[in-house]
């Protein structure tokens, strides 16, 4: 399809007829072919207002509408692996109206979600999960006597993870009837996925082949021992040939494909196939698709869209707002970069975001020395210590959200030998959009409680710099540095990062009556809200902790001693810097007087998706926000409004 075809002035008439999927159940296979086109010029211009997953959707337009053509959803369960290909899922099942509301405030989720949609049987956000649940689903059916189908549709790279081949396992061993659809992106359709390659798949998923071959399997036992291992070694090599499915089959999950996925009519025969066997047992339908297919722009593409702001969909470009200031993903890279030049012993390992943490410009420049180890944190951090036994200095750069998926590797297999292993933690804090499966908001908390690691959260772009060197130089045991996603503050960037002491923190401006004592880039509001207080006449001090671990005890004891008040700030979940500092004032009784204390960290609840702006304010952790805990806190509540209000005044004056 060409970019002409995508553009047609929103003409839709299969499309707009289409209030559910049962609308679609009758139309014939030409019918259906023109929805598709249809649905795929819906799904760019939907997104080319909002933003969002792009080339994954459009890779799966013909696969989504041919399982809501053959199956009963939502009866039949549909399980979109990750979910960020579901946007003509949504379109399909009564959310058309409601796109261009895709990852705003009050709006469509960006991934599926069971609160949304009785067609979304399991939310979604991180990666290979599908099997899985789609398995308990099964099983669930059985035990009360159900017939619905399961279908989990995991793309490639989401294979790769462990939890997956656990899964499958299980799957082969259980033996309940679920459909697991392999999508396979990671080239075009290739020659051999084309008529005879259908055919076989079309030959192979039919209730004749296999009861065939199941009586085959059962006549090979009758046969003398040699005979029947000649001809099950025969029968296996000939699938093998055909389908490459042997892998598959060990695990006892029965093996079809490849397919074309965006030709209906190979696609279609193969999944009512699958559909009516009747077998028992796991199947696996192999399905062979490309990211971005139907828009030229996203096919030419490196990225292929995966991910898009709001775009011009004539000419494909993007609509980025004016950076002031470098990401701070750009800073850690550039930094790693430069000590990566410096010392060969630096390693850079990422879990298939080599682009999103910025590792591409340290692959470039030393790819020996650079691993991309797929879907897999847990096999990431393993491998990382692994190369810390032999002297290497591995940086482990992981989204915040993902790393928790090792932190048993993370105890066990680095804290507990204390191996030098760097985490990187990118899009720590609030992130926006992607909501609450993408927060980074629990890693303060899950470090907090690991003996003998290093844990930093900058300020601002300039001290990322400056940790990520001193992550590189410090050899004693594991460290890791949290940063948020977007842009710095736009502070002047040294040349080169500088080896910070460990453990210790900074005061930034001294007062008297209040400290605010803030972890990573709340500083800034911190700062702002101190200003607000003057103008009330508060003297307030703003100190910079730098580090959750070690925790600088002395400033902390000093802020607790100096002032009436002390609060502490972070972006972060409930039992991380504010619990750290509790404990240890506790521990030494300076709980026991006067000092009123207050943590200001991210409310125990799941903050869904908007911008990071509003998602701060319903968080409570905003300049206002900081300033109101301290007038609470000196009992001037009563004067909260106006005193903000006169140092809100004052500001604008200023400025």
């Amino acid at each position: 399809m060409s970019t002409r075809d995508v553009t047609n002035g929103g003409e839709t008439p299969l499309l707009d007829q289409v209030k559910k999927p049962e609308d679609i159940r009758e139309l014939s296979v030409d019918a259906l072919k023109k929805l598709s086109d249809e649905l795929r010029a819906d799904t760019i211009r939907n997104v080319s207002f909002t933003g969002g997953h792009l080339g994954s959707s459009l890779g799966v337009v013909e696969l989504t509408v041919a399982l809501h053509h053959v199956f009963n959803t939502p009866a039949d369960r549909v399980l979109w692996d990750v979910g960020h290909q579901c946007y003509p899922h949504k379109i399909l099942t009564g959310r058309r109206e409601a796109m261009p509301t895709l990852r705003q405030a009050g709006g469509l989720s960006g991934f599926t979600n069971r609160s949304e949609s009785e067609y979304d049987p399991f939310g979604a956000g991180h990666s290979s999960t599908s099997i899985s649940a789609g398995l308990g689903m099964a099983v669930a059916r059985d035990l009360q006597d159900g017939e619905n189908n399961v279908i989990a549709v995991i793309g490639d790279g989401a294979m790769s993870a462990g939890m997956v081949f656990e899964a499958m396992n299980h799957a082969g061993a259980q033996h309940s009837r679920m459909i697991i659809i392999l999508n396979d992106n990671d080239m075009s359709i290739a020659a051999p996925v084309g008529a005879m390659s259908a055919y076989l798949s079309r030959l192979v998923s039919s209730k004749t082949y296999r009861s065939a071959r199941d009586f085959a399997k059962q006549l090979t036992l009758k046969l003398p021992k040699m005979l029947g291992d000649t001809a099950r070694r025969a029968e296996e090599y000939a699938r093998t040939l055909v389908t490459g499915g042997t892998m598959f089959e060990e695990m006892g999950i029965y093996y079809v494909g490849p397919i074309d996925g965006h030709n209906l009519d190979h696609l279609l025969p193969v999944l009512k196939n699958i559909r009516d066997d009747g077998g028992t047992g796991p199947v696996l339908l192999h399905v062979k698709t490309e990211k971005g297919h139907g828009y030229v722009h996203a096919e030419q593409a490196s990225d292929k869209y995966h991910g898009v702001s709001k775009f011009d969909v004539i000419t494909g470009k993007q609509v980025k707002a004016k950076s002031n200031a470098p990401s701070y993903t750009k800073v850690f890279s550039e930094e790693l970069h430069r000590l990566g030049g410096l010392d060969d012993k630096i390693c850079a390992i990422t879990a298939a975001m080599p682009t999103g943490t910025g590792l591409d410009a340290f692959a470039a420049s030393y790819p020996k020395r650079f691993f991309d180890v797929g879907i897999a944190e847990q096999h990431a951090v393993t491998f990382a210590a692994g190369l810390a036994t032999e002297g290497y200095k591995p940086f482990c750069a992981i989204y915040s959200t993902f790393m928790q998926r090792a932190f048993d590797q993370l105890i066990h297999d680095v804290a507990l030998q204390g191996l030098p292993v760097r985490f990187a933690l990118d899009r720590a804090g609030l992130v926006g959009a992607d909501g609450a499966t993408h927060h980074g908001a629990y890693d303060l908390s899950y470090l907090n409680c690991v003996p003998g690691i290093v844990v930093m959260a900058p300020a601002d772009e300039a001290e990322l710099k400056h940790m990520t060197a001193t992550a590189a130089a410090y050899d004693d045991g594991p460290s890791a540095l949290r940063y948020p996603r977007g842009e710095g503050v736009g502070v002047e960037l040294p040349a080169q990062g500088e080896v910070l002491p460990i453990g210790k923190g900074r005061i930034l401006q001294q007062g008297t009556t209040e400290a605010l004592l803030s972890i990573g880039t709340r500083l800034a509001a911190a700062q702002e809200a101190a200003e607000m207080l003057a103008a009330r006449g508060l003297s307030t001090t703003v100190a910079d902790a730098r580090f959750l671990k070690p925790l600088d005890t002395d400033m902390v004891r000093s802020l607790a001693t100096q002032h009436d008040v002390l609060i502490t700030v972070e972006e972060g979940s409930q039992g991380g810097f504010g619990a750290a500092v509790l404990q240890f004032l506790a521990g030494v009784g300076l709980l026991d007087g006067a000092l009123k204390v207050r943590t200001l960290n991210l409310p125990d609840l799941f903050i869904e998706q908007d911008s990071q702006d509003a998602q701060l304010i319903q968080a409570g952790l905003t300049a206002r926000d900081i300033a109101a805990s301290a007038l609470d806190a000196l009992g001037l509540d009563g004067l909260v409004t106006d005193a903000l209000d006169t140092g809100a005044a004052s500001l604008s004056e200023q400025a």
